[in-house]
């Protein structure tokens, strides 16, 4: 049951696989998380939304690769204990301007269990909470974003969404160096997007819609 917790992202060197994102744009994604709290991309508009969702066979890379993504980000996580994992400042932008708010990077877990009857959701959500008991864990009990953007067994699968909470990409697979780096790129300039004083920014175009 362990690998059903899909905690977050990091590097794992095998090619990935680019899915065009569906053409509709701005989304609202709601789910609950192990707790039975429930969270809403749509309220986290002004930030770079990373949904990383995998079935039982990909959680641990996901994990893995999740983990990496959100420390690039918040280097102050690699040395946070677990409770504090989640609070860690997102780096600055340079050049941003003073006193204007920095876009985070929200990268969250997905565990993707169309597969679990609904008696043996109580049992899921005890184990998620045993496993990952301060990180959230959203419960994609009904598959939605499998049947909405895919799935790729055995790897993790990201949905990006910029701060304007539309999305941006979908990717499948796991990730190599280019790949990371690629994915790095696009979340900073989805980023200076959203500065207060319009700039241009150029997104790689292998990660555009």
């Amino acid at each position: 049951m362990r690998t059903l917790v899909v905690a977050m992202l990091c590097l794992l060197p095998l090619a990935s696989r680019l899915v065009a994102a569906p053409p509709e744009r701005v989304v609202n994604i709601a789910m609950e998380d192990q707790f039975k709290n429930r969270h809403e991309t749509g309220t986290m508009r002004g930030d770079v939304v990373v949904l990383v969702y995998a079935e039982r066979k990909g959680g641990e890379a996901a994990q893995e690769l999740g983990r990496r993504l959100h420390v690039h980000f918040h280097p102050g996580a690699a040395s946070a204990s677990a409770t504090e994992w989640l609070r860690q400042p997102v780096i600055g932008i340079a050049g941003w301007p003073t006193g204007a708010r920095t876009p985070d990077v929200r990268v969250i877990a997905v565990a993707s269990l169309p597969e679990i009857p609904k008696a043996l959701e109580p049992v899921a959500r005890a184990q998620l909470r045993k496993d990952s008991p301060f990180v959230p864990v959203w419960l994609d009990f009904d598959g939605r974003l499998e049947h909405a953007y895919g799935i790729v067994p055995g790897g993790p699968n990201i949905v990006l969404i910029n701060t304007r909470g539309e999305v941006h990409a979908v990717l499948s697979g796991r990730l190599d160096e280019l790949r990371m780096r690629e994915l790095v790129a696009t979340i900073d300039a989805l980023r200076l997007e959203a500065r207060p004083d319009p700039r241009t920014a150029v997104v790689p175009t292998g990660l555009t819609r």
